[in-house]
């Protein structure tokens, strides 16, 4: 959960950036973004590896049992 946390951090301290870039036509706030989004292709991309890891590396538990009543 760690990462997801840093991963939410990330984009809202982007959001600052965006306003400047979409609101004020700031270009070099583009320049910021562009390099925010990589690093958060990098982040998501770390994420989805240790997911796909976990989720095949887990033990296989049984399912839960229903009661029908």
């Amino acid at each position: 959960m760690k990462q997801f946390d840093n991963l939410l951090k990330h984009v809202q301290d982007l959001k600052e950036d965006f306003e400047k870039f979409y609101m004020k036509d700031n270009k070099t706030a583009g320049t910021r973004i562009r390099k925010g989004m990589q690093d958060l292709k990098e982040m998501a991309q770390k994420i989805r590896l240790e997911v796909q890891d976990k989720k095949n590396n887990a033990v296989d538990k049984p399912a839960p049992k229903t009661v029908k009543k």
